[in-house]
């Protein structure tokens, strides 16, 4: 008997059909991947994510968000910059209070312990100089302990400082060279211009001038106090004698050439010029030049020079080289005797 369209093992059309045993289809290849991994206790890999930073206000567009697979590798190695993901329009700093300070109208001022009191417009004269700029409000000026703005600088000068910002007043001459320099500190530009138009300035701007025709003239005087300094001290002395020659002729010279010649210059050929070429047995040679300026001239600078820096010195002539150089000739450069008192 047959019930609900299925027959019983006995039937006549199923006699001969087995039932057959339940199958499981093979996990996928996934599956099988983890498996094989957790066996192997290895770690599963992690994927790979690229982060893209991008400033603020830029639209991410579909085509780059992702790019190649050796791209992908550097930026992952890469880390970014501290600033990528930030605002262009942002500093990397926080902002800093720029609020300009306030100066009072009437200003207490210490300078090196010397007090002054001047007016703020009076500091502020002239733009482009250190005063304006320090009291401008832009910088931090110390206060010592009564609160007066306290500047590191010897004050002995400072009032002829403030008397040419007030009224244009010049310093006297023997304050002079002493208030160039404080004024070449604070920039002044104005007073620098007025002092070098007086004197001693001007002069020393003549004389400097001469002295550029001996580029070696510094040298030459650096040679003269360390020859003097170690003769002093092997003969246990107070002063040391040197021999210097100054000569101003282009070429030496013999009585035998003036009636040949009607002037100390002359020419000669370079084969003649080598025979003349000498020195003269002298601790120190200056010459020669082409200017107004004679020998004695330079001799005072030389003396001078050495008396600004405390050094006394005496000089006379005490003849000439004599030297022989060829046929008749021979050399007829003064020679001068130098002696340098040390104490």
């Amino acid at each position: 008997m047959q019930q609900n369209g299925t027959s019983s093992p006995g039937s006549s059309d199923g006699g001969s059909r087995e039932r057959q045993p339940l199958s499981f289809s093979p996990l996928p290849t996934a599956t099988t991947r983890v498996r094989r991994f957790i066996q192997e206790r290895r770690t599963l890999p992690l994927p790979r994510v690229m982060v893209v930073f991008s400033a603020a206000g830029d639209t991410e567009k579909p085509g780059d968000a992702m790019s190649s697979s050796d791209s992908t590798d550097d930026d992952v190695r890469k880390p970014p910059s501290p600033t990528q993901n930030l605002p262009l329009s942002k500093p990397l700093r926080s902002s800093v209070n720029t609020q300009e300070q306030e100066f009072p109208e009437v200003i207490s001022l210490n300078v090196g312990g010397t007090y002054f009191t001047t007016r703020l417009s009076t500091l502020r004269r002239y733009e482009d100089t250190m005063l304006a700029a320090m009291f401008s409000g832009r910088h931090y000026i110390p206060r010592d302990s009564d609160g007066r703005f306290f500047i590191d600088r010897d004050g002995a000068y400072f009032g002829d400082i403030l008397n040419f910002l007030r009224e244009g007043e010049l310093p006297h001459r023997d304050r002079v060279q002493a208030v160039h320099r404080e004024a070449q500190y604070y920039a002044i530009g104005p007073l620098l211009d007025r002092l070098e138009d007086t004197q001693p300035l001007t002069g020393q701007k003549v004389r400097q001038a001469f002295l550029d025709l001996l580029p070696y003239y510094k040298d030459n005087l650096e040679r003269i106090v360390e020859i003097a300094k170690l003769r002093a001290m092997q003969k246990k002395a107070r002063f040391a004698k040197l021999k210097i020659c100054v000569y101003k002729e282009e070429m030496p010279i013999t009585p035998y050439e003036r009636p040949l010649f009607n002037s100390l210059r002359f020419e000669r050929s370079d084969s003649e010029a080598k025979l003349f070429e000498h020195h003269c047995e002298v601790d120190v040679s200056f010459g020669p030049w082409e200017a107004v300026a004679d020998v004695y001239d330079l001799l005072h600078c030389i003396v001078s020079d050495l008396a600004d820096r405390g050094i006394s010195a005496e000089q006379q002539c005490i003849g000439v080289c004599d030297k022989h150089l060829i046929n008749h000739y021979y050399c007829k450069r003064p020679i001068y005797e130098f002696k340098i008192t040390w104490w």
